[in-house]
């Protein structure tokens, strides 16, 4: 359809600017067309074309696209207003987000961005994309232009039409449409016709990484089937190959997104986010240090396990998440007994175990005054050290594979907040913390920090009593000779 001019009302809107034509719609500011009736934000207008050479797919991304927004919500979605009728005009009437694609940002940018930039934008990808995983949903046609950055640094994901909801019809896959995506950007298990498992939308993450690292796409832009169906058997052309000052941790990140098998992938983009939240974390393996492509005979032998290869039907989104949680673990820094840590790591050995796809997070707060103590010689750096080094010797006996396994040490006078932040900011899905949580000594002023972060906390609380058999020992060490 042709564009429609400034002034023509629609439904009780007002058209204004074309802010977009494009090959799938076009875009509009609109408000509304009685003056008296105040938008409660600013709105746009989203119409797909239609003309004799468009095909079907898109009225059928515009029913998907309604489905998605009429079910979604969170602050990474824009919020849907109105829709039309689609025997009439199809239109979309949603929230007008202001910021930049992360495309315009690629354009604006005039060579590769530094290593710390592109591991923030890709915590504000990730967890936009762990939001919707959430609800089940995937995106499945992530790409730079699909990616919208507010001025605060947080990510709305845009362009539903290629989408699925584990609750509604898939319509694309009723449409029998095997490889449906932007070609760049598609994990493999789409190229063979599996739509729904949320790794997918890792890979294209990964994709986007790569292409801010290097200013190129790990696969090309294939147009083909059989180009597609590459990235079933080769791996792409290692980041520090063609940019040798990358970090190891970034290479690490980027190449476990776009593993071939969605298992070998990161279990959920919340891991991923909380990897690149802190990059100082990250266990490098061969991945991050490999700077050689991969060889001929490697991908002909993958090759040959691929053909005519196909993947599952993917779990439910969300059931997939509950066997891949963030689990924190909270240990106390100091007047901490032997019997409450052993406690703790039992408890954790127990959560882990139902979940095996789980990520644990052994985090301390400590007050930096208070933990120097009448050492003049420690400084932050050595605080963080020595605190460091005493999470991973709690942690050893678990036994952990290091991707599995981080430590944080949190400087705050606030024990409570400063968990409850991490919690929030790092989508945990369990936290795991001592009943008095601070020491024998201090338990009474201190009870409050464990009701604090169970009441408060965005996702499920244990909170763990001492063992048994240590209390029967502290019980006859507290008898008649102490």
């Amino acid at each position: 359809m042709s564009l429609m001019a400034p002034g023509t009302v629609v439904d009780g809107f007002i058209v204004g600017e074309c802010l977009h034509a494009g090959g799938m719609a076009h875009i509009y500011q609109v408000g509304y067309a009685d003056p008296s009736r105040a938008a409660p934000f600013p709105m746009a207008m989203k119409v797909p074309r239609m003309t004799a050479g468009d095909g079907a797919e898109n009225i059928v991304g515009f029913e998907v696209e309604l489905q998605l927004l009429s079910a979604l919500t969170g602050p990474h979605v824009p919020r849907l207003v109105a829709a039309g009728d689609l025997e009439k005009l199809p239109y979309l009437v949603m929230e007008y987000v202001p910021g930049r694609t992360l495309q315009q940002l690629l354009d604006d940018s005039p060579g590769p961005l530094p290593a710390q930039d592109i591991a923030s934008l890709g915590v504000a990808v990730a967890q936009a994309v762990h939001s919707l995983h959430l609800q089940e949903a995937c995106h499945l046609d992530l790409k730079p232009a699909n990616v919208l950055l507010r001025p605060d640094g947080s990510a709305v994901l845009l362009d539903f039409g290629l989408s699925c909801h584990a609750h509604y019809p898939d319509l694309l896959a009723e449409e029998l449409r095997p490889a449906v995506g932007s070609p760049a950007w598609m994990a493999p298990e789409q190229v063979v016709g599996v739509r729904g498992d949320p790794r997918s939308d890792i890979f294209a993450v990964g994709v986007m990484l790569y292409e801010l690292a290097v200013r190129e796409l790990p696969f090309g832009n294939p147009q083909t089937r059989g180009g597609l169906r590459q990235r079933l058997w080769m791996d792409p052309v290692p980041p520090r190959a063609l940019r040798p000052e990358l970090p190891e941790w970034l290479q690490e990140v980027i190449l476990h997104c776009l593993q071939g098998e969605a298992g070998r992938r990161y279990a959920s983009a919340a891991h991923l986010a909380l990897d690149l939240s802190d990059p100082s974390q990250i266990a490098v393996t061969e991945l991050g240090r490999r700077l050689q492509a991969t060889g001929f005979w490697a991908h002909f032998k993958r090759w040959l396990r691929a053909a005519g290869k196909h993947y599952r039907p993917s779990p439910l989104p969300s059931r997939q998440l509950e066997a891949a949680p963030i689990v924190m673990v909270a240990l106390p820094y100091r007047d901490v007994s032997d019997a409450t840590l052993y406690s703790l790591r039992r408890a954790v050995m127990r959560v882990l175990g139902t979940a095996p796809g789980a990520r644990l997070a052994c985090v301390t707060v400590i007050d930096a005054a208070k933990a120097a103590g009448n050492d003049s010689e420690a400084n932050e750096t050595t605080l963080h050290r020595r605190y460091l080094g005493m999470l991973r010797q709690w942690a050893q006996p678990l036994n952990l594979d290091s991707r599995a396994l981080s430590f944080h040490v949190i400087e705050s006078g606030d024990v409570a907040q400063a968990l409850l932040h991490y919690a929030r900011g790092n989508q945990v899905g369990i936290i795991v913390m001592g009943a008095a949580t601070h020491g024998l000594q201090m338990q009474r002023l201190l009870a409050t920090v464990p009701i604090k972060v169970a009441m408060a906390a965005p996702c499920t609380v244990i909170l763990v009593k001492q063992a048994l058999p240590f209390g029967r020992l502290a019980g006859e060490e507290d008898g008649p000779d102490s």
